[in-house]
Parts: structure tokens; C-alpha cells; sequence
């Protein structure tokens, strides 16, 4: 007697996403030095139909998360509120490539964290697109 093959929890998301009639979903990867390129690539997809999900904000710019040394007790506390923070948020980006359908990586630069990224998505079995295909990491 042989018995059905249990699906992967990606598969059974995947069946789930079909059987509700969820459009394809695309996340944007990239250094955050391309947010107005990523805002791009979100209209684009955007008017395609896909779902799309990005990184919510940059680190290096202003925003209201950010740990003002000036205002923490030590200089120490505030660094590793930093990094706890870039953690969280580098689990979240991670979380979001799982539900994604593919990965689209914006911009002409890749560093090492969107090296991982694309490493990550594609050992999900994710495909993978470029704005700028000449610097994907497999590129000759």
C-alpha cells in the first residue's frame, strides 16, 4: 500500500493562494540605496496585477523608528536596539520571499545581503528576475 506524499508547507501555501484566486505575488529585493527604483518596479507590477511586497523603509534615512543615541542612556543600548532591529526586519524581508511567488531584485548593484536574499529565494525553489540582469550573481 503506498501512501500519498505529504505536501511541503510552500506547496500547501501555494494550493491555498490558488484555491482563494490570489494574483501572483513578486517581492523586491535590492540595497536600499534603489527605494525610489523599488517604488518603480511597484507600479510596474502593480499595473501588471501582481501583489507586491518591498522593503517598508531604509535604515539609512530618516524615519520615525530610528534610535536616537542623543536620547538612549548609552551609546551601547542604542547600538544593539539598531541591530536587534535590522534582525527583525531581515527575518520579516525573509518571511516575505516565503509567500512570495518570485523574487524581483532592483537595481545595478548587489551587496551581500542581497546576495543572501537571492541565495535564500532560490533555495525555495523561487525564481528569481533582475532590473539589471548583467549583475545577478550567476551572470557571465
Amino acid at each position: 500500500m503506498s501512501y500519498p506524499q505529504q505536501l511541503t508547507p510552500e506547496q500547501q501555501l501555494g494550493a491555498a493562494k490558488k484555491r482563494l484566486n490570489i494574483p501572483h505575488t513578486v517581492v523586491i529585493c535590492g540595497s536600499t540605496r534603489f527605494m525610489a527604483e523599488m517604488a518603480q518596479a511597484d507600479l510596474r507590477e502593480t499595473v501588471a496585477g501582481r501583489i507586491v511586497l518591498k522593503p517598508g523603509f531604509d535604515m539609512k534615512s530618516p524615519h520615525g523608528l530610528s534610535i536616537d543615541p542623543a536620547v538612549t542612556e548609552d551609546e551601547a543600548d542604542a547600538q544593539a536596539q539598531v541591530q536587534a532591529l535590522k534582525v527583525r526586519l531581515g527575518e520579516l524581508h525573509r518571511a516575505k520571499i516565503r509567500l512570495a511567488d518570485e523574487v524581483l531584485v532592483v537595481g545595478d548593484y548587489i551587496g551581500d545581503s542581497t546576495r543572501a536574499e537571492i541565495a535564500y529565494a532560490r533555495s525555495l525553489g523561487k525564481p528569481v528576475r533582475f532590473t539589471h540582469p548583467e549583475v545577478a550573481p550567476d551572470a557571465q
